[in-house]
């Protein structure tokens, strides 16, 4: 499958939002890898944990990486090697075991509580990071592609949310930089769409 498809950039996304925004996206997601991924210094042969990773993740952009699939769902058919397993409860590696923790569009998805847990958990088994989520300043959120939803109270954002792409409701509440920093130590970088900053991404590059 391609990085392009819209069923990998809105993999659970419904009606035509999706079809409209998913080029868009796609392109993002190309440009938004080329600028950063490289921050992360991965050396030849580096291992590769790609957490939340879905059916494809990483692979998409990366298909010759030596990378290993991590997602607390079930793998859904991941071409290639694969753990299920959730950070914030532990995962079954060394502490740095990993050249590289990737981790794209997943910390959002983790509850507020558990996220502390979650980000000590791939620091601890990765010697580099690379970590982006969605910036909450942004004023479209990402999941429902409804503008300002994510600004909203969860009264009303739960029924606003089902006039959007993102299908079942899912209770995400995005991150600020300095949010980010805390998780995953400065700087957070910003990717920017136009004079906005679309996503925030945290880097430690794997020779650090």
């Amino acid at each position: 499958m391609s990085a392009t498809e819209p069923s990998e950039v809105y993999p659970t996304a419904r009606g035509p939002l999706p079809r409209l925004a998913s080029p868009y996206a796609a392109r993002a997601r190309r440009r938004r890898h080329k600028r950063f991924f490289a921050l992360t210094r991965l050396p030849p042969g580096g291992r590769v944990l790609d957490v939340g990773c879905g059916r494809l993740g990483l692979r998409a952009l990366e298909p010759r990486l030596d990378i290993t699939g991590l997602d607390i769902a079930p793998s859904q058919g991941y071409p290639g090697p694969f753990v299920q397993a959730d950070p914030a409860e532990g995962l079954p590696f060394a502490d740095g075991e990993w050249d590289l923790v990737y981790c794209n569009s997943v910390i959002e998805h983790v509850p507020p509580p558990r996220r502390a847990a979650f980000a000590a958990e791939l620091r601890r088994v990765g010697r580099g990071w690379y970590v982006q989520t969605p910036a909450r300043s942004f004023p479209i959120e990402p999941h429902a592609l409804l503008p300002l939803a994510h600004w909203l109270p969860v009264a009303l954002r739960r029924p606003y949310w089902r006039l959007g792409a993102a299908g079942d409701w899912e209770e995400i509440e995005l991150l600020r930089r300095r949010q980010l920093e805390a998780l995953f130590g400065p700087p957070a970088l910003p990717e920017r769409a136009g004079p906005l900053v679309k996503s925030w991404v945290c880097v430690r590059p794997c020779d650090r």
